[in-house]
C-alpha cells in the first residue's frame, strides 16, 4: 500500500482591495503542521504590534511564504478584482516550495496550476489564510509608510491610501499622485475637474 501525505496546502489572502492609492498585496503561506503558531487569525482585528510580532514568526517557522503584488496602474487596468487575482497567482508562483493545492480568502479563485479553493471568512477560520493575511497586511503598511516620505502632505503613513477625510482632503488640496487608483470613484472625479 501507498503511504498518502498531506498536501503542501498554501494560504492566500491579499490586502489593499478598498484604498485609493497604493498596490494590492497577497501573500501565500505554506505552514508547517508540526510546528504551529499561536494567534494568527484575520489581520484586520490584531493590534499593529501583534501583527509585527506573528509575521516575524510565520517567516521564520512556515515551511514557505512569498509575496506578490499589482501595481495602482495595474488596478486601473484590470479593475481590482482582477489586480487581486493577479497579484495572488504571483504570491503563489514566488513560493519556494510548489503548493500542492490552495485556499484563498473570500469567494474567487485565481486560477492556478494546481487545486484551489475559495473559503468564505477564509482568514478567521484558516491559519495558513491568516497567516497570510498577517504578512499580507504587514508589508503592505510597512510600504505606505515608506511612499509617505515620496509623496509627502498626503498622510498615507496613517491611513495606509484608505479613503479617510484626511486623504481626501489631501487629495483635493495636492492632486492626484502617481500611485493613485485613477480608476477608484473619488480620484476619478477630481481628475474630471
Amino acid at each position: 500500500m501507498t503511504p498518502t501525505f498531506p498536501l503542501l496546502t498554501a494560504g492566500v489572502d491579499e490586502v489593499g482591495r478598498g484604498p485609493l492609492a497604493g498596490p494590492v498585496i497577497a501573500a501565500a503561506v505554506i505552514l508547517d503542521p508540526d510546528n504551529p503558531i499561536a494567534g494568527i487569525g484575520d489581520s484586520k482585528k490584531l493590534s499593529d504590534r501583534r501583527r509585527q510580532l506573528l509575521s516575524v514568526l510565520i517567516r521564520k517557522q512556515a515551511i514557505a511564504w512569498a509575496v506578490g503584488r499589482a501595481e495602482a496602474e495595474e488596478i486601473d487596468r484590470l479593475n481590482i478584482l482582477q489586480a487581486s487575482l493577479l497579484a495572488m497567482r504571483r504570491a503563489v508562483a514566488a513560493l519556494p516550495i510548489a503548493a500542492q493545492h490552495v485556499m484563498v480568502d473570500g469567494n474567487y479563485c485565481p486560477e492556478l496550476g494546481c487545486s484551489v479553493e475559495a473559503v468564505v471568512g477564509g482568514d478567521a477560520s484558516v491559519a495558513a489564510i491568516g497567516a497570510a493575511s498577517i504578512v499580507a497586511k504587514v508589508v503592505r503598511d510597512r510600504e505606505m509608510i515608506a511612499l509617505d516620505s515620496r509623496y509627502p502632505g498626503y498622510g498615507f503613513a496613517r491611513h495606509k491610501g484608505y479613503p479617510t477625510r484626511l486623504h481626501l482632503e489631501a487629495l483635493s488640496r495636492l492632486g492626484v499622485s502617481e500611485i493613485h487608483r485613477r480608476s477608484f470613484a473619488p480620484v476619478k472625479r477630481l481628475l474630471q475637474i
